[in-house]
């Protein structure tokens, strides 16, 4: 069985670090992130938002439902603050910028981008060059929309690297990396941050950490 990194425990949540290809939920009798934090640490724990599988990063789950409650309100009202970071070979339409449009389920359990403004999936981000064909990106996303950072890099013309579902050039991994959360809870600030450890091309996402990005709520969003 995996073990999960524990990144923080605070009196009314904690903070792990989701490898990538670890399911959030439990499915076809594997564990999923929640089960396995809920024995790894023997807590009772609450899920109040969730990764893809393909995702790796950093996942807060709060210790009792009150906590719960709280959480999932700031989550929902848009206060928790959430940093991604992305590979991609190619070069973006735009080098910054917002990325908006509804997002409608296409074929084979993708979404697509819409120009259409009726309940849109709003991301910024910012891209940088790295390498010949290697791109980073720095994305915060606006709402909570499955696939939704996936989706915005591939309508930017730019698929995450190792992303097949959206195009992306293949690789070990899907280079999709929950990075950093940054809140206020209980009158507190709380910054957290995990750089990625996994993956070949790693040492691109530690080269966008380290150049552009180690405190991404300094960043003009």
């Amino acid at each position: 069985m995996s073990s999960l990194q524990l990144v923080a425990k605070e009196r009314d949540f904690i903070v792990v670090n989701k490898p990538v290809g670890m399911n959030f939920h439990s499915e076809d009798e594997a564990p999923g992130l929640v089960a396995l934090a809920t024995e790894q640490f023997g807590l009772k724990l609450f899920p109040v938002h969730r990764l893809d599988k393909v995702t790796s990063g950093l996942v807060l789950l709060p210790t009792s439902s009150e906590a719960a409650a709280q959480f999932t309100e700031l989550f929902t009202s848009r206060r928790v603050n959430k940093y991604y970071l992305a590979l991609a070979s190619d070069k973006p339409k735009k080098k910054q910028g917002w990325v908006k449009g509804d997002m409608v389920k296409a074929r084979r359990g993708a979404f697509k981008l819409l120009k259409s403004q009726e309940n849109p999936a709003i991301t910024r981000f910012y891209s940088y060059s790295l390498a010949p064909k290697v791109r980073g990106f720095v994305l915060k996303p606006y709402s909570g929309k499955t696939h939704q950072l996936r989706v915005a890099m591939k309508s930017l013309s730019a698929p995450i690297i190792g992303d097949k579902l959206y195009g992306g050039l293949a690789a070990d991994r899907t280079y999709l990396h929950a990075y950093a959360l940054q809140f206020e809870y209980q009158h507190q600030n709380f910054q957290f941050s995990m750089p990625p450890g996994q993956g070949e091309l790693n040492q691109y996402m530690t080269e966008l950490t380290r150049q552009f990005a180690e405190q991404p709520w300094q960043l003009e969003w």
